[in-house]
């Protein structure tokens, strides 16, 4: 295999800011440059607009939407610093996470003025304004709501459409996560009515010029190939949409893992690996 530098589009969640994380962020970047990546976006997740809206583990921590901005703020801050600190070791960007709930345009678009990062990653953890990848338990209760599995599909893929529309991220995050609890799923991406909204979404991707994360986290939690799965990346390809990995990283202990089968699959279906990071916004 030729050598590859290896790059993470989507990564760097610390347990210094986000509750389902571990170690401290400078641990991570520490790591990343141990292990020669060349670029990473440290991609934080946004703090919740309201109480009700916050993760299961934010919930148990006893962090309201005060405090869970004020350590996003500082978030920003330290990891502004840790760019600049170790800029000769290693280029990272200041980026983070959106989350799709109702009153999210608004509010992504309000942060993206105020913190001004460097890039985002758009991603959909909710329908019907529930988190639909924190639990099977959560996902088979909102595909209950809103009418089978099936459908829970064509809402998630309506509502990155819309996403993907409005804010125009640098990095669409993990394109088919909706899969993470179905098993069935090969299956049911090729239902006309899902494979349709699929199409659609990634014409807007290309329209928009964007990057797909090539998120690796999945092969760490068990599933059979990462987010994008395989004809949904055969399609990206044809499109000739730029993908790059991203290792989603909780932890130390995340880093690095699956990254060089990531850059094999992407290579061996004619993806150019030398990955280019995303536009500054």
């Amino acid at each position: 295999m030729s050598h590859t530098k290896y790059s993470s589009v989507h990564g760097g969640h610390s347990g210094q800011f986000c509750s389902h994380a571990k170690d401290t962020l400078e641990e991570i970047i520490l790591k990343y440059i141990d292990f020669g990546f060349d670029w990473v976006g440290i991609t934080e997740h946004i703090y919740p607009i309201s109480n009700e809206l916050r993760y299961p583990d934010e919930i148990e921590a006893n962090l309201d939407v005060g405090e869970l901005k004020n350590r996003f703020t500082n978030y920003i801050k330290t990891c502004r610093e840790l760019q600049e600190k170790y800029r000769d070791k290693i280029t990272l960007f200041v980026a983070f996470e959106t989350e799709t709930y109702d009153g999210y345009k608004e509010f992504i678009l309000d942060a993206i003025q105020n913190f001004k990062p460097d890039y985002v990653v758009g991603s959909v953890h909710h329908v019907d304004n529930i988190c639909i990848d924190y639990s099977k338990e959560q996902y088979d209760m909102v595909a209950d709501r809103v009418g089978g599995i099936d459908n829970l599909y064509c809402q998630y893929f309506d509502i990155q459409y819309e996403m993907i529309k409005t804010i125009e991220p640098a990095v669409v995050g993990h394109f088919d996560l909706i899969r993470i609890f179905d098993k069935d799923y090969p299956k049911r991406l090729k239902k006309p009515a899902i494979w349709q909204k699929i199409v659609r979404n990634l014409e807007l991707i290309k329209e928009q010029n964007l990057i797909m994360d090539f998120n690796l986290r999945a092969l760490m939690k068990g599933a059979q190939e990462p987010y994008i799965s395989a004809p949904i990346l055969l399609e990206a390809k044809k499109m000739k949409i730029g993908v790059v990995t991203g290792d989603d990283s909780h932890g130390v202990c995340d880093i690095g893992v699956n990254m060089e089968d990531g850059v094999e699959i992407l290579r061996a279906i004619g993806f150019d690996t030398n990955f280019v990071s995303p536009s500054i916004s």
